[in-house]
């Protein structure tokens, strides 16, 4: 699927305006992805392609913490701990490409379920389709890795169930994201509920 600027930044719009997101996308320059992943978060690095993302947590943060909303878990008592590439990697793990696509959809809200597309006049079709845009500007060959979890096959969320997990990220109640890793890029989409 070829796409471009104006198309992916329509479907992260479309699908993002309405929730409390963080979406960015920053250059693959290490060869531990995880080190990637935290230059985004603190948003150290721009987006090299110049395409625009969301940042509702902008003003949150400051010098002495440009990562914010993303902390250690110990973050009541140290909040000026910045995160490690080890965090990241403890609260992560792979998922497969349908459902990084699922999750996509699920974190356009609070509550990270696709019961939150019932605000959408498109179909699931049409709304799978946006997401399959986002995840194509990585390319063919990339991963998936989030700090969600369900009952279900090792690497695969089960939208299906009552309940979804996540390991926290942030200082908020509720923080689900997707992290995808390319040769050249790394991408967050992540969602927020309230603190």
């Amino acid at each position: 699927m070829a796409i471009d600027q104006t198309s992916w930044e329509a479907a992260v719009q479309h699908l993002y305006e309405d929730g409390f997101a963080f979406i960015a996308t920053g250059p693959r320059g290490h060869e531990d992805w995880r080190a990637d992943v935290l230059a985004v978060m603190e948003r150290a690095v721009p987006d090299p392609r110049g395409w625009a993302g969301l940042d509702d947590t902008a003003n949150d943060r400051s010098p002495e913490h440009p990562a914010v909303p993303f902390c250690r878990p110990s973050f009541r008592e140290d909040p000026s701990r910045p995160l490690t590439p080890a965090d990241v990697g403890e609260r992560m793990h792979e998922i497969d490409r349908a459902s990084a696509e699922n999750l996509l959809l699920a974190i356009t809200e609070d509550g990270c379920t696709l019961r939150n597309l019932a605000r959408f006049t498109e179909s699931f079709e049409e709304l799978q389709g946006m997401a399959r845009t986002l995840l194509a500007r990585y390319g063919d060959a990339f991963t998936c890795h989030t700090n969600v979890s369900s009952v279900g096959h090792v690497g695969t969320l089960d939208f299906g169930g009552t309940s979804m997990g996540w390991m926290p990220m942030t200082y908020y109640g509720e923080d689900c994201g997707l992290v995808v890793v390319s040769d050249t890029e790394v991408g967050l989409f992540w969602a927020f509920g309230d603190i």
